[in-house]
């Protein structure tokens, strides 16, 4: 997610909701899980937010390069609040990478912004391929490596196998979630613009209102009815290209 706000009024209900959200899941708090999906966490913020910073840049605008945001370095890009709302509520974000798209000088102002957008959640996706075809190395060519399936399992290799099928299935999960078109997600800059400017002009004079739906289509699971089939078929698609490369080698 890149730099585009919504009013303060707004931001703090969602945040007081999100905390209601996050008290009410730890009651299912489970360390272990949670231990080893951090470090898929910090990765895929990190990636995310670095693929908007070196878009940016690449289009002609600096603004991330000076902010010190063109980096990898997790401590660049995570928000405190962000990744612990991300562990506990399970959604939550990065810090911003801010843009001024008046710099672009190889494409048009709303052009770059979309693009811009575009590449938080195509990184995800494309680091989630790499990470599965690590997975699956792994899985062949390590004897009795797999998922760790309980604490009795517990050994290196197991844990490493386990920290990057979740490292997939967040980053899959950021990337589909990021690109659902509601302010400030990254879907907003992509596919809003395809929209004729009267609706545009509609969607944007009623952002609460639109926020405060998605928050409610959040909270009573509804949400999860439109993410959760795109998230499995596109980890599905990418376990049957990975799986049919492997299979050469059995």
């Amino acid at each position: 997610m890149f730099g585009y706000g919504l009013d303060k009024r707004s931001l703090y209900i969602i945040m007081a909701v999100f905390l209601v959200l996050t008290l009410i899941n730890l009651g299912t708090f489970n360390i272990v899980t949670t231990l080893l999906t951090l470090p898929g966490v910090i990765l895929a913020m990190s990636f995310h937010e670095f693929a908007h910073a070196f878009a940016a840049v690449k289009l002609g605008d600096n603004t991330p390069r000076n902010q010190g945001r063109l980096t990898l370095d997790p401590l660049k890009h995570i928000d405190p609040v962000g990744i612990f709302l991300l562990i506990f509520a399970h959604i939550g974000w990065g810090k911003p990478v801010q843009i001024n798209s008046n710099n672009f000088s190889k494409v048009s102002k709303g052009k770059g912004e979309a693009i811009v957008a575009l590449a938080g959640p195509l990184m995800n996706f494309f680091l989630a391929f790499i990470l599965l075809i690590i997975f699956y190395a792994l899985i062949v060519f390590v004897p009795n490596t797999g998922i760790m399936n309980s604490l009795k399992a517990l050994d290196v290799m197991s844990i490493v196998v386990t920290m990057i099928y979740y490292a997939i299935v967040v980053n899959i999960g950021l990337g589909v979630f990021n690109l659902i078109p509601i302010p400030p997600l990254d879907g907003s800059k992509i596919f809003l613009r395809l929209l004729p400017y009267k609706a545009q002009r509609w969607i944007s004079d009623h952002m609460e209102i639109i926020s405060m739906i998605f928050l409610v289509l959040f909270i009573s699971g509804l949400l999860r009815y439109i993410t959760t089939p795109i998230i499995s078929i596109i980890m599905e698609g990418m376990d049957y290209i990975v799986g049919a490369i492997f299979s050469l080698f059995l």
